[in-house]
């Protein structure tokens, strides 16, 4: 998990904010939006929400309408701080909770019938669903200027 994260945001580094907002896709999402869509739809959501069943944190869930956007007004260090944030707070649930833990609260009128039943199947999806995150950072990075992550020669 930590080695996915640092990813996410080492591929980043250097970008200037006109760049992390840059669209780089035919979608549109760019690179800010992803890191705020790993924030708020990944760490948060998966950790605090679906495993421990935080009330508050459930109930916050829609008041984001869609977290791959970022408003203009939304400073760069803020997603990248809530970023690092939630990933402290997702932390503190991965060292508290046992990998055969029952999952707490389940989206079921997102997903349906639950497909994911303990805390380890919420944490292979996330480093799962992170690592790919970072993966597509990887090419969105090449496009705007150029750099790679990790080259073996």
């Amino acid at each position: 998990m930590d080695g996915q994260r640092r990813h996410v945001l080492g591929i980043l580094d250097g970008l200037d904010a006109e760049a992390l907002r840059r669209p780089v896709l035919p979608s549109g999402w760019c690179c800010l939006g992803l890191v705020q869509h790993l924030a708020l739809d990944v760490e948060r959501f998966w950790f605090r929400a679906v495993t421990v069943g935080d009330e508050e944190v459930i109930k916050a869930l829609d008041e984001v309408d869609d977290a791959w956007q970022v408003g203009q007004d939304v400073p760069v260090a803020d997603v990248l701080d809530r970023y690092r944030t939630e990933t402290r707070l997702a932390d503190a649930v991965i060292a508290a909770t046992a990998a055969d833990t029952p999952l707490a609260w389940w989206p079921q009128h997102l997903f349906g019938e639950p497909h994911l039943h303990t805390f380890r199947d919420v944490l292979l999806h996330v480093i799962t669903e992170t690592a790919c995150h970072a993966g597509h950072l990887d090419a969105a990075r090449e496009l705007i200027d150029g750099r790679r992550w990790l080259v073996l020669t």
